[in-house]
């Protein structure tokens, strides 16, 4: 059955479209990551303008986060004032590259940019994850020192604006959690994802925050940046299709469920290495399609 998509000015399989969410739903329910690195590359190899993918994208993050973020909150494991601060970040993060996206938009660069950022964040992502995978596979029942987090270095003792984080137990500036939101606002505005694979690492890294809070609080601050990211290119790129999001929403929330009943099944180590296998495979495919000559040189666009 074909849908048209208003926004993105094309005609495409609903079936595909449900099929993608409930893909990434799964893959989010078994690996416990947002899939928003992998939906908007997926949405442009189907020929969905990247623009379009990137500011419809924000809105499947709100749906997952809130999903995800109430069942954290019952249980207590969200660092609310932490969470607060991140947000201050990250909406001067979206906000900053919300402006970013809509000069490359009038200069006819966006999507190229989007694409190459994508390769080189993917290529990192599962290059890191596959090396970080085989390596652990290897290493089983070696005992692993602890590396002591960054706020802990006299450089970043000595930063203003401390604030004492009860619940993760943290006395620490507050320019460190607001860093971490602003490059997650970047990156929700910029590629439409919500960064949970830099910023959860940077949360225990470099905050030094308790791992049974991290997933929550991260949740937590990625609902309200996406919501703004998305309202912002809604207002000023016009680059969010509803159409398309609430297709994605409802088979990612299907997948959703499907993965978490598999998770109980699936080795963590070999779905790593799935996980990294396939990052890394979308990523060459992005690069191939970026590098090489297109079957059409040049095109038309009514502006």
């Amino acid at each position: 059955m074909q849908v048209y998509l208003p926004i993105a000015e094309m005609s495409v399989d609903a079936e595909v479209l449900i099929a993608l969410g409930v893909s990434v739903g799964f893959l989010s329910g078994v690996f416990g990551v947002g899939g928003g690195f992998l939906t908007t590359p997926f949405l442009i190899f189907m020929g969905i303008p990247p623009a379009v993918a990137v500011g419809t994208q924000a809105n499947q993050l709100v749906a997952a986060s809130v999903t995800g973020v109430l069942g954290h909150l019952r249980r207590g494991n969200v660092d609310l004032r932490m969470g607060m601060v991140m947000l201050g970040g990250g909406m001067i993060g979206s906000l900053i590259g919300v402006f970013i996206f809509k000069g490359l938009q009038y200069i006819g660069q966006i999507d190229a940019v989007i694409a190459f950022l994508y390769v080189i964040l993917l290529g990192m992502i599962g290059l890191m994850m596959l090396f970080e995978t085989v390596g652990g596979l290897f290493q089983r029942g070696k005992k692993q020192q602890e590396s002591q987090p960054f706020h802990a270095h006299a450089v970043f003792q000595n930063l203003p604006y401390k604030i004492r984080f009860t619940k993760s137990r943290l006395y620490i500036s507050a320019l460190l959690p607001a860093c971490v939101g602003f490059v997650g606002g970047l990156l929700i505005s910029i590629l439409g994802i919500g960064g949970g694979f830099l910023m959860v690492p940077a949360m225990i890294y470099i905050l030094g925050m308790p791992g049974l809070l991290v997933p929550g609080t991260s949740l937590f601050q990625i609902i309200f940046i996406s919501a703004f990211s998305c309202l912002l290119h809604a207002v000023a790129n016009h680059t969010v299709d509803l159409v398309l999001a609430v297709i994605l929403m409802l088979g990612g929330v299907v997948g959703a469920q499907i993965g978490v009943r598999a998770a109980r099944v699936i080795k963590g180590s070999f779905a790593r290495l799935f996980l990294a296998v396939m990052i890394v495979t979308v990523c060459f495919f992005m690069a191939a399609d970026l590098f090489l000559p297109p079957a059409d040189l040049y095109s038309t666009e009514a502006r």
